[in-house]
């Protein structure tokens, strides 16, 4: 009978165990910000009262024209996302060779060299910033190499001289996958104004988002306007097609929550400080854990908060996302695997054994903590309390 209680006991504190952990709203590493819904309406009467959707409207015109303002860069081509974003900036430029790239980045970076009809080259990346290693890439320069895209991981801008350097030398395109960098400034420049082109994201995780959509920022007018072309399945007018492209337009109500979004990105960008300099007075004392910080002539977004969980952490980096798990908090592999680890990747000669060194350790070390302007304080200190003491 006592066994029978005993057992009794042990299955109702299980079940009160499980109901508070499903009590507590799950913590995600993201969450979009939204402007008001009632700073949306008005746009939303105007689509409506004026029928047009699409194909270069005036919310379109005057958001590219308000974000050239904000970038302080000549020209601004929005687009439905950043990866066909990628991916007309390379047919734009006329790439068909070999692409050096990143292997520590998000698939789709890679995806858009192959569509384009280009072959991506992983050169390693560096072990402070985690962006394309300027050596790395002068290595795999060959008589093949069309182009160099680098990405600027986390919002942590890459060496844009010693990369410029390299392909002027080369005499090659040099695009930037700036994904993650609305409001980056380098040198007291925006970062978007590096390079032969930049594509930015406005997906709904990213610090500025349309709900989904992208831009591509480029000094060269000549560009911009082969970009806008193939954006719109190659089309000059009414009667002339004159390329093959596709539909990669951005839509009027896009545009508008973006207009909706703006006025509230400086207080967005300031909370994101708030919360990333809070981790990095509550962790910087943790042995084993290495933070990826910008340089001191940065102006950062505050976009993640990747740390390098290093051999001498108490648990190893997948344990602790499973403990945080665990206990209602979201936190992200941010990038794993590398994507010359990946299926369709995999087997490149750029990705064979003993290559890529960095890269690997790095996806198989680094751990994206909760970033977002709602993230609540107490909700933080809980974060910072099981990375401190994951094994209480």
């Amino acid at each position: 009978m006592k066994h029978l209680i005993s057992q009794k006991n042990s299955l109702v504190l299980s079940r009160l165990t499980n109901l508070d952990a499903q009590s507590i709203e799950p913590v995600p590493v993201v969450r979009p910000s939204m402007p008001p819904l009632e700073d949306v309406l008005p746009y939303l009467r105007d689509i409506w009262a004026s029928g047009d959707l699409t194909n270069n409207g005036i919310f379109v015109r005057r958001l590219q024209e308000e974000l050239q303002g904000y970038f302080d860069v000549p020209y601004v081509s929005l687009v439905a996302n950043c990866t066909l974003g990628t991916l007309l900036a390379l047919r734009a430029l006329g790439i068909t060779g070999d692409v050096i790239t990143s292997p520590y980045t998000f698939v789709a970076t890679t995806n858009a060299i192959v569509l384009a009809g280009a072959t991506p080259i992983f050169a390693d990346i560096d072990p402070e910033t985690l962006n394309l290693s300027p050596t790395a890439v002068a290595e795999q320069i060959t008589e093949r190499t069309q182009a160099i895209l680098a990405v600027h991981c986390y919002g942590i801008p890459c060496d844009v001289e010693a990369l410029q350097a390299i392909a002027d030398r080369r005499g090659i395109p040099l695009i930037f996958d700036a994904a993650h960098c609305f409001g980056v400034k380098v040198g007291g420049r925006s970062v978007l104004a590096y390079g032969d082109c930049s594509i930015v994201s406005f997906h709904a995780t990213k610090v500025f988002n349309t709900l989904e959509g992208g831009a591509i920022v480029s000094s060269n007018p000549q560009l911009v306007e082969a970009i806008g072309q193939l954006a719109n399945n190659g089309i000059i007018d009414n009667e002339n097609v004159n390329s093959i492209g596709l539909n990669a337009k951005m839509s009027e109500l896009h545009a508008a929550v973006g207009l909706a979004q703006l006025p509230y990105v400086s207080d967005e960008l300031a909370k994101r400080r708030t919360i990333v300099e809070a981790y990095l007075s509550a962790l910087s004392s943790v042995q084993g854990l290495r933070f990826i910080q910008p340089s001191s002539d940065v102006v950062h977004n505050s976009y993640m908060f990747p740390i390098i969980v290093e051999p001498d952490y108490p648990i190893t980096r997948d344990k602790l996302c499973e403990i945080l798990r665990q206990k209602g908090i979201s936190a992200r592999k941010y990038f794993y695997p590398s994507v010359a680890d990946l299926p369709p990747y995999a087997g490149a000669p750029s990705t064979g054994p003993g290559t890529l060194a960095v890269a690997r350790r790095a996806a198989d070390s680094v751990l994206c903590l909760p970033v977002f302007p709602g993230l609540d304080l107490a909700v933080q200190n809980r974060i910072i309390e099981i990375v401190r003491n994951p094994l209480s």
